[in-house]
């Protein structure tokens, strides 16, 4: 786990693959960043447990509420890196209207609005191409605007691009799933300072487009 930064409100770090955003019974950051700091640690926003990047954690009960209300009022940016099968060309904004399957912890992009489905949007842009192993690999920069599970996995999913590793949504490449938090953007919750924070994704799949 790395500290990009701290202070007495915030932490900033990055996420490893493999432990959950919040507190749970198995490998998790809110139970490292407790032992880190020796202080309350609150998860304001999360990752998938096989995505990995860069998050922000509050310290104490009032800079969560901050953090929180930027997230509400989409004031708190979040990009993404991640690399999909196929030749997902140009860029554009994908929206659908999601449903989250809690019993199999799976999402599906569903025609109509129902009880339980919401809006999800992000936009995208093609940042590189190329061949492994015979299939074409898109890699994809991603700006989410909502906050679905498995938001961009799915929607990508939905059109033929699923993400490299993602074996839930599909892909033959049972791996690691290629997608990594890499940008955050938000307000500091007390001095209300801009603050901006990256990370660049790690691994031999992200080495194919150096």
């Amino acid at each position: 786990m790395v500290i990009y930064y701290e202070d007495n409100d915030i932490i900033v770090c990055e996420k490893p693959y493999g432990f959950s955003s919040q507190e749970s019974s198995g490998e998790n950051m809110v139970s490292a960043l407790k032992t880190h700091t020796g202080c309350d640690v609150f998860c304001v926003h999360r990752l998938d447990i096989q995505t990995t990047g860069v998050m922000v954690y509050a310290k104490n009960i009032q800079s969560a509420g901050k953090l929180s209300e930027q997230i509400v009022n989409r004031k708190f940016v979040k990009r993404y890196k991640c690399i999909c099968h196929g030749d997902c060309e140009g860029s554009g904004e994908l929206v659908d209207i999601l449903y989250h399957d809690k019993i199999n912890n799976k999402s599906f992009v569903v025609d109509t609005k129902r009880k339980g489905a919401k809006e999800a949007r992000l936009e995208f842009w093609n940042v590189g191409s190329c061949k492994a192993e015979g299939k074409c690999l898109t890699k994809l920069e991603i700006l989410l605007h909502t906050g679905r599970t498995h938001q961009i996995r799915v929607q990508l999913a939905s059109r033929g691009h699923t993400l490299y590793g993602d074996g839930k949504y599909g892909a033959k490449d049972n791996d690691k799933i290629a997608l990594h938090s890499f940008k955050i953007e938000f307000n500091h919750p007390k001095t209300n300072k801009k603050m901006s924070f990256e990370s660049e994704p790690k691994g031999e799949i992200w080495e194919l487009f150096k």
